[in-house]
């Protein structure tokens, strides 16, 4: 067992303070890592407030892990000390359903084990995620980290970059294609990325003007103000694919009718409450496909990484200290941050 530093919620009312644990040996096929980074996502607010309810206490966030590999399993043959590695949302599934076998470990039969406020299934008690100085995973569930990368800019690629570059890459989005990316968070922003990256031609959609020229710095090719009810209308049915990344409940017609014949639109933010029923006739008068889309799997999360490295993506970040994570609980809530805080863990330390 090997001592962790780390910041926890001990209960859904208390703010997060510092808290010891220990992690697991190192197994045969185990990876030990010293955090470096830890990207903060909606969710580990959402875990730590028990806002979804069945949350595990204490609770240690953080799913966008980034750091450097200190020990490594006898029988551990991809990773070495020393190397700069990922871990993100997922440490362990079953391994043998069919999304398992086909790479797909977020859709696992049997439930795929969380970073954080998870059973453990290899050492017993639950999960403690990415808040801390160390963490100990399975070696299939390490990410290598391009030296192309900016570690920092990379972490919250491991949560925001796989789950909109997943149902990107799943419906095919390519060049001569119209994308829509509706929202411009810490998702959003990935979104806009990634698809321009593609060679989309990319439109994003807010309901705030003043987000204009920010999203077409982060690439997008135009800016629909979604409020507005003529530059809506002026897109109807022209979109093969929309990104939907936002978490609150909203009219989802509003963007189905702006899909062509076919086209498809994925969401991949949970809201507190449910959307609206969309329309069935918006569906069925232009085949039209509404989906949804789980984060990714270690293979596609790979993929994304080293199409990241090789088109110099990273994530907009604001760095922190731990002893911040509070008050960007607090930033987070009122959308104050451009466009994820991440957070540099040697300030553990202190």
């Amino acid at each position: 067992m090997s001592q962790a530093h780390a910041y926890a919620a001990q209960d859904a009312n208390s703010p997060l303070a510092p808290f010891n644990f220990e992690r697991r040996e190192v197994g045969p096929h185990d990876v030990q890592i010293d955090i470096l980074y830890c990207g903060v996502c909606h969710s580990d607010l959402h875990m730590a407030r028990n806002e979804w309810g069945g949350t595990v206490f204490p609770v240690v966030p953080g799913h966008e892990i980034v750091g450097r590999i200190s020990k490594v399993g006898e029988h551990v043959s991809a990773f070495k000390v020393g190397q700069i590695a990922g871990v993100g949302c997922m440490v362990d599934s079953c391994q043998h359903c069919s999304s398992c076998d086909e790479g797909l470990e977020q859709y696992c039969e049997n439930g795929f084990t969380g970073t954080y406020s998870a059973e453990d299934k290899v050492s017993g008690g639950y999960t403690y995620g990415g808040y801390a100085s160390n963490i100990v995973v399975s070696e299939k569930f390490v990410l290598r980290i391009s030296d192309k990368l900016d570690p920092a800019g990379a972490a919250p690629l491991l949560c925001a970059g796989i789950t909109t570059w997943s149902p990107l890459r799943h419906w095919k989005v390519g060049p001569g294609q119209k994308v829509g990316i509706v929202g411009l968070g810490g998702l959003g922003h990935m979104g806009v990325k990634l698809a321009h990256a593609m060679g989309a031609h990319v439109v994003l959609f807010t309901t705030s003007p003043d987000k204009r020229e920010d999203a077409l710095r982060l690439g997008a090719h135009e800016v629909v103000v979604s409020r507005d009810a003529d530059q809506m209308a002026a897109h109807a049915n022209s979109f093969d694919f929309i990104l939907n990344t936002v978490a609150a409940q909203h009219d989802l017609d509003a963007f189905m009718v702006l899909l062509k014949r076919e086209g498809t639109m994925t969401l991949v933010g949970l809201p507190e409450h449910p959307h609206p029923s969309p329309s069935v006739a918006n569906l069925i008068f232009k085949r039209r496909h509404l989906a949804g889309s789980l984060i990714g799997g270690i293979a596609e999360t790979q993929e994304m990484l080293d199409f990241c490295a090789e088109h110099n993506i990273h994530s907009d970040i604001e760095m922190i200290k731990i002893q911040d994570i509070n008050q960007a609980y607090e930033r987070m809530l009122k959308s104050d941050v451009k466009y994820r805080f991440v957070i540099d863990m040697a300030s553990l330390a202190a």
